[in-house]
């Protein structure tokens, strides 16, 4: 007989796995939408050449990709930015701006697997779009840090670096770099804090060596922690461009120290996200043990709805996995051992305690109680009954014994405390209300 197994890099989840996804969407869910971001979604399957015209042909290598019964060439959504940007421009003009999503959704990467990443994961996304201004940035960062704020997790636990593509660009540019330059620069630096120097290889292999003072430099400002250096490193180059630059910076920093955020972030340089579409501010969000790889990232994106055939429309957006999160919450402790516990258990005594207990059951279910009961109650003696309600989780038994259903009374046993009160059969539901309040 065939073993059949779950294929390498996708995950199975089991009852107990599920409520922790679901506790982790939960909070996810809940802290869109204090921001007042809206919930959308979309097919797991897209066109292929919508991953293209994003990335370039250098996507395919990570794809589930394959050509359909119709002929077609597609793929499983490695992410959600390129769908986002298809919805949005498609309704640009019918929609109020700014636009304020977020989605919660599966994707399939065929990449390595390593600890924190597989080929099927979640994330949550969300994005705003049609806001050119800082605003939509400090909102981001904001939501990105409360979101990981509402899990219990602290500035101890995890800090947020925050850098700048276009600043990048417009130092690069007054050190007298081409555009050309200034990008194969930017590569290296993506690259510069696992490879060191060996990050400037295809730099060199390209345009030659760097100079000494130039390199220098850059690899002074990649290392910027602070906006008083990131100014001091700026001083002496002057322009239009990188002084309005500055004024953002102080403005975006100024708003987040004043909701209170300011402890979460850290100035950095270093940080550039290798996608090529980042037009702007970028940001991740690390561990403060650095033991695991970014727990969430983002940053502007401007030209990506125009480029996928949208109209030009400002964006800004992140994304949280959720198996590098959950790794956080699990090593933090701050995984709830989540158990799917019943309301109440009836225990039921014979065939009359059956016609007592059902009507009860029913209305019960139908205002949100979860009921249990043992489904063979008649071979089941009430001892081991009680038993199978203790191993429940119930707080409460309801109890159809003969003497009960004699007396036109059901008893309720508070499996906690062993307390036991008597209420007429036609006051259950009300009675159960009344004692879940109590215990709120």
């Amino acid at each position: 007989m065939a073993t059949f197994q779950t294929l390498p890099g996708f995950r199975e989840f089991y009852p107990e796995d599920l409520a922790r996804r679901n506790h982790i969407f939960r909070l996810w869910r809940r802290s869109a939408h204090a921001f007042g971001f809206a919930q959308y979604d979309a097919p797991v399957l897209e066109p292929l050449d919508l991953y293209k015209a994003k990335s370039g042909d250098e996507i395919e290598g990570q794809l589930f990709s394959f050509t359909d019964k119709g002929g077609r060439d597609v793929a499983l959504r490695p992410e959600m930015t390129p769908t986002v940007c298809r919805l949005v421009g498609a309704k640009a003009n019918a929609l109020k701006r700014p636009v304020k999503w977020y989605s919660i959704g599966e994707f399939y990467r065929y990449e390595r697997m390593q600890r924190g990443r597989g080929r099927c994961f979640f994330q949550f996304n969300a994005d705003i779009f049609g806001e050119a201004g800082v605003e939509a940035e400090i909102e981001l960062v904001a939501l990105l840090v409360q979101t990981l704020a509402a899990f219990g997790l602290t500035e101890q636990d995890f800090f947020v670096r925050l850098s700048d593509r276009n600043l990048w660009f417009y130092f690069l540019e007054a050190l007298g770099l081409d555009e050309a330059r200034s990008r194969a620069v930017l590569g290296a630096v993506d690259k510069y804090e696992k490879a060191g120097d060996e990050a400037f290889k295809e730099y060199t292999a390209q345009f030659g060596p760097l100079d000494p003072t130039l390199k220098a430099r850059i690899l002074g400002f990649l290392q910027i922690k602070s906006l008083v250096a990131l100014e001091q490193a700026l001083a002496g180059l002057g322009g239009d461009k990188i002084a309005a630059r500055l004024s953002d910076w102080r403005r975006v920093l100024a708003a987040l120290e004043a909701m209170g955020l300011g402890k979460f972030i850290q100035v950095d340089l270093g940080v550039v996200r290798g996608l090529a579409y980042y037009t702007g501010f970028v940001f991740e969000a690390f561990d403060r043990k650095g033991e695991l790889r970014a727990i969430a990232g983002g940053g502007r994106y401007n030209d990506l709805v125009k480029k996928l055939g949208g109209p030009d429309l400002p964006a800004v957006g992140f994304a949280i996995g959720d198996m590098t999160f959950a790794l956080l919450l699990e090593q933090r402790g701050l995984m709830p051992q989540l158990v799917s516990a019943a309301d109440v258990f009836c225990v039921i005594d014979g065939e009359s305690g059956r016609m007592a207990a059902f009507p009860d059951i029913q209305a019960l279910r139908a205002v949100g109680f979860r009921i249990e009961y043992v489904l063979r109650f008649a071979e089941v003696n009430f001892g081991k009954q009680f038993k199978a309600a203790t191993e429940s989780g119930a707080r409460l038994a309801l109890i159809y014994g003969g003497d009960e259903i004699a007396k036109g009374v059901v008893k309720i046993r508070d499996l906690t405390t062993r307390t036991e009160t008597e209420v007429p059969k036609g006051d259950v539901v009300t009675a159960v209300r009344e004692i879940g309040r109590a215990h709120v």
